[in-house]
């Protein structure tokens, strides 16, 4: 076994600046296999769908062309994770094995069969915190508690973390010849792709991260609700697949200062806030936080709501508009995700797995943590402190797309209704008829009505 050769399991780190394994494994070892496994267990369990999958494929694309500008190439491989590495490692005479720490269930249970297997062949896995956020789970924690479970209290303890350095790309990687390798795929190979999904890719993470720190940071505590003026980072893909790095996120926007950088570094710590709580509550990826003892309506009795909440039919302009953009782009204005999450589980009154579901087979950025305890925050059944708060639809149209912009984008059938009037067609009158748009799936004050109920308030 040969001391002088490291493997680094890339995961969700699909990286070269500042990739803590990968610069450990450099500066052990005099040879590195960059190895990425298309991972069967994935597929299995619905989480290769295809959105993600032509992202995917972009960043692996973009991360084998910056290995082979060093010397290097990335070496992929399909099938079970633990089996492969394994194999790689046996065809390198690789002492040790590099990852990333994750804090799914299924993370976790395929570090320790990984560590086992490799720990049998006489190999070592080391696993490196801090690569996937900027403060680890469990790094911070409350007294008596193994993590916290309200935002504000951890967003203090998160903001007096002292933060590692980001590191630089290598600039040499030489990679064993004698280990093989599948071809890199591309996305023209995926089907069923939405067609205005972004591009992937360390190269376009960094492009439009420096962009976003020039020109969108200033606004952003003013603009990030608007839903016309898209002036978000949409930096959310590359945090998911890793070619941005949180860390260096965090100190890149702290130099840049002001009031946008609070902002946004703010809700960099709301994604490291889901994680400490689905580490320490592995469970809650499908199980209520909190319980509120829901009767949820059968998916029979609420197929029709659905189905017309899912192909963004359900009469409520500003949720039709949302749902459409999450269909064309495979992402959504965090505003849209917020109301048509708050649509779907207080005004229809639907289990919130069922929208989470629907988003995870949609969102490019579809992240177990963040997606299912979003969908929780908002159905009441998580961390929230007002449980049952629920959003108006007509009234969060009005207030965040004032002059219809993004309805009208999105929902052609009401591209000639003018101004803020876009939000409620049904009071068009005579004009009604000819728009080709549904009515209301129910009427905003039965839904409230029925919720109440349901939660015990009336």
């Amino acid at each position: 076994m040969n001391a002088d050769v490291s493997v680094v399991l890339f995961t969700c780190d699909l990286r070269l600046h500042d990739h803590p394994p990968l610069r450990a494994a450099l500066d052990g070892a005099r040879r590195v296999v960059p190895l990425f496994v298309h991972d069967r267990a994935v597929t299995a369990a619905g989480f290769d769908v295809p959105n993600r999958r032509a992202f995917l494929a972009d960043c692996l694309a973009d991360l084998d062309a910056g290995l082979r500008r060093r010397g290097g190439r990335l070496v992929v491989r399909s099938g079970d994770v633990v089996r492969e590495v394994c194999r790689v490692a046996a065809e390198a005479d690789a002492a040790e094995v590099r990852v990333a720490a994750d804090v799914s269930a299924f993370a976790h249970r395929r570090e320790e069969r990984l560590r086992r297997a490799l720990e049998a062949e006489g190999r070592r896995l080391h696993v490196h915190d801090a690569v996937s956020w900027a403060v680890a789970p469990g790094a911070v924690t409350p007294s008596g508690s193994d993590h916290f479970a309200v935002f504000t209290p951890y967003f203090r303890r998160w903001s007096g973390h002292r933060l590692r350095d980001p590191l630089a790309a290598p600039r040499a990687v030489r990679v064993p010849d004698e280990v093989g390798s599948e071809g890199v795929p591309t996305r023209d190979e995926v089907a069923g792709r939405s067609p205005g999904l972004a591009v992937g890719g360390e190269q376009e993470g960094r492009r439009r991260l420096t962009a976003w720190l020039r020109s969108g940071l200033a606004e952003y505590p003013d603009r990030h609700d608007d839903l016309a003026g898209d002036a978000t980072s949409r930096l959310s893909p590359h945090l998911h697949f890793g070619t941005l790095s949180p860390v260096e996120l965090v100190q890149r926007a702290r130099r840049a200062g002001g009031p946008g950088a609070e902002a946004f570094v703010r809700q960099l710590a709301w994604r490291d806030f889901h994680r400490q709580v689905l580490a320490a509550r592995p469970d809650a990826a499908g199980a209520d936080y909190r319980t509120r003892h829901d009767r949820w309506r059968s998916a029979r009795a609420a197929h029709d709501d659905i189905e017309a909440w899912r192909e963004g039919r359900t009469g409520y302009p500003v949720i039709d508009a949302a749902m459409r953009q999450l269909r064309h782009e495979g992402w959504m204005h965090n505003r849209g995700r917020l109301l048509t999450a708050s649509f779907l589980t207080k005004t229809l009154y639907v289990d919130w797995r069922v929208g989470a579901r629907h988003f995870l087979d949609l969102l490019v950025d579809g992240d177990v943590a963040n997606n299912q305890l979003n969908w929780q925050w908002v159905a009441g059944t998580g961390t929230d402190t007002r449980p049952n708060r629920v959003l108006n639809p007509v009234a969060q149209g009005r207030r965040h797309d004032p002059d219809g912009d993004y309805v009208r984008r999105w929902v052609p059938e009401l591209r000639d209704v003018a101004g803020a009037a876009v939000h409620e067609p049904w009071k068009l009158g005579r004009e009604r008829a000819a728009i080709g748009y549904p009515d209301p799936v129910v009427a905003l004050a039965d839904g409230l009505a029925r919720f109440r109920r349901a939660r015990g308030r009336d």
